[in-house]
């Protein structure tokens, strides 16, 4: 593609002429990657095409620069990066590029992580999973490799009555005035919850984040009724600000 060699000859270009993009390396440019990402998923959870086209194109460019320091350095080039990824989609994919027959999606993803752990010769099922990712998201993932083994609850109404007992759990720990109990029951609880979310085909980072944004618009909207003014709003009852948060409601 003659668009994808006019940005690789672009890269080339300000590595060599940018003093900026010239001293950069894949430690310092780390943190990009991850600011680009997240950008990308708040586009596409206001779904707007135009920002997600260009957001898109941000984390191509953050693979061509780190390609390119690869490149410079004799490790690998951008065509390396390409064919490396598309021998994995086929490998990973024989149901589509080797074998006839139909599977489910859920057969797919179990193949899937079999194949990961017996090429990639891993010690654990749970290895590969990043380090830095999110903690929900992790508990997530995590519980999925679990599951494509077998070790899993064999249904919802278990895993419900799994998260009463860490809740009985929980109340103990505060009871007793445990701090060190207390960590660890309500991880227990987080981590159960996050076992309901599986089971219910929720994402829990997903339903997290969404009941963060709508707490943030229905503060905002209490906000106002006080005209952004935390005095008066600190001056306000209980009763009063509890009133005007039900009354968001209506703005959801």
């Amino acid at each position: 593609m003659k668009e994808m060699e006019r940005l690789l000859g672009i890269m080339k270009d300000i590595r060599q002429n940018c003093p900026w993009d010239a001293k950069q390396t894949h430690d310092s440019l780390k943190r990009y990657l991850l600011e680009e990402a997240y950008e990308t998923i708040e586009v596409i959870d206001q779904k707007n095409m135009d920002s997600l086209k260009s957001e898109l194109g941000d984390i191509l460019l953050q693979i061509v620069f780190h390609s390119e320091i690869a490149s410079e350095n004799n490790s690998f080039t951008f065509k390396d990066v390409v064919n490396a990824i598309s021998d994995k989609m086929v490998e990973r994919h024989p149901h589509v590029f080797q074998e006839n027959g139909k599977v489910t999606a859920e057969e797919v993803q179990e193949n899937w992580e079999k194949n990961k752990h017996k090429k990639e010769k891993r010690e654990s099922i749970l290895s590969g999973i990043p380090i830095y990712l999110p903690a929900l998201l992790k508990a997530q993932r995590l519980q999925d490799k679990a599951s494509s083994i077998g070790f899993d609850w064999d249904e919802i109404n278990d895993v419900i009555k799994k998260l009463e007992e860490e809740v009985s759990e929980f109340k103990v720990a505060v009871k007793e005035n445990n701090s060190l109990n207390i960590e660890k029951e309500f991880g227990d609880i987080l981590f159960t919850l996050v076992n309901i979310s599986r089971f219910t085909n929720v994402i829990s980072e997903d339903a997290l984040h969404k009941t963060n944004t709508k707490f943030i618009k229905r503060f905002n909207f209490i906000e106002k009724q006080f005209n952004n003014n935390p005095e008066k709003m600190s001056a306000a009852s209980m009763k009063e600000l509890d009133t005007l948060w039900e009354k968001s409601k209506d703005f959801d």
